[in-house]
């Protein structure tokens, strides 16, 4: 039979506070997860409209003026929200790039 120290029960308890702890940051980061999918899923439905409109109205599918605007506004937020304003400027680069491909095959579908 083993006797467990005041010690070792103590740490037993830290562990087990530990795991909770971890459980509630993946739960929280799980929710995000979700919220992040969901809006950009609602933002590309946006930039489909905005595809589609583009190539009715024979606009070009990028408009780098606007580009380097939005990379600025999102710089701005990273800052403010404690972002790496370099991470975000590199994630809204990918997102544009994908809108210009998506406006580039609705170019090619209205020709």
């Amino acid at each position: 039979m083993t006797t467990e120290t005041t010690t070792d029960l103590a740490e037993k308890d830290l562990a087990a506070r530990a795991a909770e702890l971890l459980a509630e940051h993946r739960a929280s980061i799980d929710r995000l997860d979700a919220i992040l999918v969901y809006t950009l899923g609602e933002r590309f439905k946006h930039t489909q409209a905005v595809g589609l409109l583009k190539a009715t109205h024979d606009l070009p599918p990028s408009d780098p003026s606007r580009e380097a605007a939005q990379i600025a506004r999102l710089e701005d937020l990273a800052i403010q929200a404690d972002l790496d304003p370099d991470f975000a400027k590199a994630f809204l680069k990918f997102i544009i790039s994908e809108v210009i491909q998506h406006h580039q095959k609705h170019q090619e579908s209205e020709a």
